[in-house]
Formats: structure tokens, sequence, C-alpha cells
């Protein structure tokens, strides 16, 4: 559709640009009409240029071409700028890391620690240090700050110098392998390299962190319990109050289906099993059973966590202590992202709870409108729809209805002039839609001979003409829309449509009775042919 829709965009700028080269009596279509018609809708130039033969024009393709070889010559410089820009970064990550060695994590254990700011990199380049206001990225000797890894996200939190700098760290990301980098900004006073710090992680928010990872955990057992082995993870993000999880499946899974993978993840969770992290060797914790992630990297040496005895992973990232800690999990939907692979969205804890309350909220003010309980509610609105539908079916028969009988009294009002009736008028009260058909429903009343029906009204702010014709005259070759072109620049529109019936409107709504004395001029003209 969106395709469809940016070449009709195409269409009309070249057939635009045909007309504007033909008015100025030129046999050649610009090079930058054909560049725009590539660049921004898609057309390949040897479309353009066959569609300007057929038009009897030309098609200026050196200086197209030579706009081409501009463009593509700035994308690669563009390329090459963050291309570079991302070069200097590695190089500066790896300057300190030979320097300094790997970034000593204790975040596991604990939420703050004392450290040393071993570098600062802005844009790329090693720098001594930053002033207020400033964002960059920093390297401490020993961090707390989780590093965005295997789907989870990285910590924020504050980090305060002793010469007393505070930096709220924004992101933690690793740079290297073991090498974590905190992206950081200024927000009082001076950092330098080499001054004492204390790191505090967001407690509340790693916490909410470690909550969606241990729930995602419990997800991918019960999902694989209940459709599968095959229902193995291929991607994951862990965030606070919330994860995405992506699994492969065959097919899609129901509303009932998800459903009951809720209810399995939180009495899995109810039943607070306890969450244990143990080491050991990759062969080891593959003979333990241990699930290996898709698409993740593992050393010799791995970590391992179980969740009571359903769940046992290879992971690095952070959890809670017993399973109930992760309160609620609210499985939002899921959707298909590839060939046989879905994705399934939910939240966690507080997040989870307080999408409760909108539902709950949500259904009180539903119920309280329909003037019942809330468990009575669905079939009271199902009850409320049924009666609302009826009712409009019977409204549209009664409106059918009153539109014939407008059709009589308009068909018994037509004039005759040489070559057949014409009725011009001037209604109230109707739409687009109705005042298209009124038209049609007259010009049915006066099918023994050629008979023009044009009728106009104010809607919306707009004047609308509508015009029909009877099936002889239409069969004679007239279009309806011929007869309103003339009226619709009156009030400042077109006219569109084909066949015996046509519309057209304007903002001119003051020259609406003009416009139909002219549609009703045309008319007579069209009919004394």
């Amino acid at each position: 559709e969106s395709f469809t829709r940016t070449l009709a965009q195409g269409t009309r700028l070249l057939n635009a640009a045909i007309t504007r080269s033909r008015e100025n009596r030129s046999t050649t279509l610009t090079g930058e009409t054909a560049f725009e018609l590539h660049d921004t809708f898609g057309f390949p130039v040897e479309l353009t240029v066959e569609a300007a033969r057929d038009a009897g024009l030309t098609v200026d393709e050196d200086r197209f071409a030579a706009l081409l070889a501009e463009q593509q010559r700035r994308a690669k410089a563009g390329g090459k700028a963050k291309t570079a820009e991302a070069l200097r970064r590695q190089d500066a990550y790896r300057e300190l890391s030979a320097r300094h060695g790997r970034t000593d994590f204790v975040g596991y254990d604990r939420l703050d620690a004392e450290a040393a700011v071993l570098g600062l990199i802005s844009d790329g380049t090693v720098v001594p240090g930053a002033d207020q206001g400033s964002t960059l990225e920093l390297v401490l000797d020993r961090s707390p700050f989780y590093a965005e890894s295997g789907g989870q996200v990285g910590d924020t939190g504050t980090i305060r110098t002793a010469n007393g700098a505070l930096l709220e760290v924004l992101d933690t990301k690793p740079g290297l392998e073991g090498f974590h980098v905190h992206t950081v900004r200024v927000a009082e006073g001076e950092i330098r390299t080499g001054e004492q710090a204390e790191a505090l992680v967001d407690g509340a928010r790693r916490e909410a962190v470690a909550r969606s990872h241990s729930a995602t955990h419990v997800l991918h057992a019960m999902l694989r319990r209940t459709l599968g082995d095959h229902a193995r993870q291929h991607g994951s993000l862990v965030d606070a109050g919330r994860l995405r999880f992506d699994f492969a499946h065959f097919s899609a899974v129901d509303r009932p289906q998800l459903a009951a993978i809720e209810t399995l993840v939180n009495d899995s969770l109810l039943a607070d099993p306890e969450v244990r992290v143990w080491h050991a060797s990759r062969a080891e914790a593959e003979a333990a059973g241990a699930t290996a992630l898709f698409g993740e990297k593992y050393g010799d040496h791995v970590r391992i966590v179980d969740i009571g005895d359903f769940s046992r992973e290879l992971c690095g990232g952070t959890h809670i202590g017993h399973g109930s800690n992760a309160g609620p999990v609210r499985i939002l939907g899921e959707a298909s992202i590839g060939s046989n692979l879905r994705r399934i969205e939910a939240l966690t804890g507080r997040d989870a709870l307080d999408y409760y309350d909108t539902e709950r909220r949500l259904l009180e003010e539903l119920s309280t409108l329909l003037g019942t309980r809330p468990q009575d509610a669905p079939d009271a609105l199902r009850k409320r729809l049924d009666t609302l539908a009826s009712a409009e079916r019977e409204l549209g028969r009664l409106r059918e209805a009153e539109l014939r009988d407008r059709a009589q009294q308009l068909a018994a009002s037509a004039r005759t002039v040489a070559g057949g009736r014409i009725v011009t008028e001037k209604v109230t009260g109707l739409g687009p839609g109705e005042l298209r058909t009124l038209a049609h429903h007259t010009t049915g009343l006066l099918e023994a001979g050629h008979a023009v029906v044009v009728l106009g009204t104010e809607y919306d702010g707009k004047a609308l003409l509508a015009a029909a014709v009877t099936r002889s005259l239409h069969d004679t070759g007239t279009d309806a829309s011929r007869i309103l072109i003339p009226a619709a620049r009156t009030v400042g529109g077109g006219a569109g449509g084909k066949g015996p019936v046509a519309s057209a409107g304007g903002r001119r709504t003051e020259a609406l009775d003009e416009a139909l004395t002219i549609a009703a001029q045309d008319a007579a003209r069209v009919l004394d042919q």
C-alpha cells in the first residue's frame, strides 16, 4: 500500500513535469526532475525515460548522472566519517584496555563501588578531562554498572568524584570484551582522568530489570513446555518493567494459548522458586542440561542460572533471589517477526500491576456508563450494540425511503429543454454520499428520455456538487463529470468520477448558487447536441 501511494505521487510529479515542459515548448525533461523521481519516489530512470519518450520528450540523462554521482559521493563521505569515528572509538578502547586491563565488574554483589577514573573518551578520542554539560564516555577500573549484554539493558545511575563533580550515568555498554564503557553527562563540576570516584547504580531500576530477566527465563521454560522444545529463544530485550522475547515457532500463538502460558508463568513465580547462580565449565553445564541461547558467545567457564527445577540457562545477567520477587507478568500480545519466528511482549512487576489497574479502571468506567456491575458489562455492552445495530438498520431504511421521496419531488420539478429534461436544485441536510444517491435516484425516475440532474449542498464548510445523467444519455458517451468541470472550478475544486454519476467540491461555499447555474447551462448544451 505504501509503495502504491509513493508510485502514485511520483506519477503525478512526472505528469506535471511533462505538462510544464510542453507548456514551455521544451523537448527535454530536466535531470533534476529525473533525479527527484529516482531519489524520493524510487522511480528507475529507465521508467522516466520511457514515459518521457511516450510524451515526445527526452531526458537530460547527463545531468541526472551528475546529480546521482554527487549524492553517492556525499553518502560515501558521510559513511566514511561515521566509520572513522567508530574506528577511533575502538582504538581508544584498545588503548585504554591495553594500559589498564579489563574492568573489574562487582555489580553482581553490590550496587556501589569506590573506583578510579581510568579514561575519558569524547568523539572517539581520549581526552584528559571534561567540563559541566559535556556528554562523553568514561572508563573505571572497577564498576558496579552492568554493561548491556544478552538482551539485558545497561545500568544507569551516578558517579561522584572526590573533588565534588557529579556525573549522570546514561548507559553502560561493553567497549571490548570485559571492558565496560559508561556514557555519562557531567551534571556538576568537571571531571579529570585519574580522579577517585564513588559509583552508584540506580537500585530501583536495576531491581526492575532483574525482575524482567528472571521472568524471561520462566517465560522461556513455559513456552517450551506448552509449545514444544523447538520454541527456543532467538533474541530478547530485558528492560525495567518490560520484556520482549523472540522464539522459534511455526504458527501464531492464539489468545487462549497466551493466557494459558501467562498463567503458567505466574503460577511458577508464585510458587517462589529459588534463583540459584553457579559456575562450571562449558562441558559440565551442557551435561547438566543448561540451555545455551541462540547467537550468544560463551567461554570455557560459564555462569549458570537455575530457577526452581524447571529452568537452567547459561546467563551473565542479573536476577532476583526468589521467583515471587518478580511480581506478576502480563503478556500484552505476540506477533510474527520473520519466517517461523514469533515475538512476545510482556510487562513485569510494578508495570504489570499498573497495567492491571488501568484495565480495572476502564472496566469500572465502562460498567458505570452501562449502569451495570463490572462482571455483567460484556453482556450489557453486547445487548446495547445489538440494539444500536438494529436501530441503525432501521434508520438507514427510513433514510433511503426519505431520499426516494425527495427524488420523486425533484423529478416532478424537472424542466424541459431542447433534447431532454434538467433538474438543478440546492438541497440541505445531506452528506456527500447521500447527495450522489439522491441525484442517482432522481435520474432513475427520468429514464423515459435524456435527462441531467445537478444537486448542490453545503457540508462541513464545503460546497458539494453531484451530477447524474440517465442511462440513455450515458450510452451516447456523456459522462456526468463533463457537466461538473466548470461548476467545480467556480467553487474552487475539481470534479471526479467516471460514468453516469459524478461529484465535485470546493471551499467557496458562497459560489454554490453560481456553480449550479453554470452546471445547468452546461447540461442544457449537452442535451442540445
